[in-house]
């Protein structure tokens, strides 16, 4: 298996910012993930979105549930990390930089993040995320060396110190698995350019994601995990009930016990076949010592 670079990086921050439910011994999450559109301006091959019928939805996240989002994780002091990513391009959404300013004043601590493939992103653009409050950029490049060459290029005229970005390499070969974790995506990547087809036998091991992660879909839903695609397990929706709410609810603590046992007999995870133990372990651990 190939293990990304970011792996250890994002496993060091997860645990060190590992913070309880006020009084209590309930971990909360260290990942908040936000998905803040349903576009997309790639198709890459190893992606659900080469998928012909998987569909670009011209939606973004309302500034409205933005800020509601941050006041209530301003409410439990998170210090965690805030990644704009999901199943999207965050950097289509023009708002993103007034998004990241108010994660910043509403979060002074917390560790914000972007995912992009880079497209749209030049000089200015990099330094005005920064300038509103943006920890690391994190570039995924797809198209050869020499784009990855002028993205190091283009950081070190932003004049980002080597903690604010990472540069990761995805135009490997197939055989190389495009140079990532790759997996079947909950089993959504059947109709794909690259296909990897569902599993016809479930795993029988442990997942952490919903043990750390809390993900947002641009229209409020939550989900118990980015591997979801085809968004199948909704644990509630963040227009009408509060964060803290959804990661306690019967259907979330339900999903956590089953898949830290590992029981993954409940879809979308029967088809799954992420290793989900990559990141997260601490926070298992003081999971299981409370279920």
């Amino acid at each position: 298996m190939i293990i990304d670079k970011n792996i250890p990086r994002k496993e060091k921050i997860t645990r060190d910012r590992l913070q309880f439910l006020p009084g209590s011994k309930t971990p909360l999450m260290s990942v908040v993930e936000i998905s803040n559109s349903g576009m997309c301006n790639r198709k890459c091959s190893f992606c659900p979105r080469s998928d012909p019928n998987y569909q670009d939805i011209n939606e973004f996240i309302s500034e409205e549930l933005h800020y509601k989002i941050f006041s209530e994780l301003q409410e439990l002091e998170y210090k965690g990390m805030i990644i704009y990513s999901g199943y999207v391009e965050p950097l289509l959404d023009k708002k993103i930089y007034r998004s990241i300013a108010e994660a910043r004043k509403l979060l002074p601590e917390a560790q914000i993040e972007i995912i992009t493939n880079g497209d749209v992103l030049n000089l200015e653009r990099t330094r005005k995320l920064f300038e509103s409050g943006l920890s690391t950029l994190l570039i995924s490049v797809y198209d050869g060396p020499e784009e990855e060459k002028s993205f190091y290029e283009l950081c070190e005229k932003a004049n980002l110190k080597s903690h604010q970005f990472v540069i990761r390499n995805r135009y490997k070969s197939a055989e190389d698995n495009f140079g990532l974790n790759l997996s079947n995506r909950s089993g959504t990547l059947e109709n794909a350019e690259y296909s990897i087809p569902p599993l016809k036998k479930t795993l029988s091991a442990k997942c952490n994601y919903p043990a750390y992660t809390f993900f947002i879909d641009y229209n409020g839903d939550v989900q118990m995990c980015s591997h979801d695609w085809a968004k199948k397990f909704i644990a509630g929706n963040i227009k009408n009930e509060k964060i803290i709410d959804i990661w306690l609810n019967k259907k979330f603590q339900k999903a956590r016990d089953n898949l830290l046992n590992s029981k993954r007999n409940f879809s979308p995870c029967n088809k799954c076949d992420v290793s989900g133990e990559l990141i997260g372990s601490y926070h298992a651990k003081k999971w299981l010592q409370k279920l």
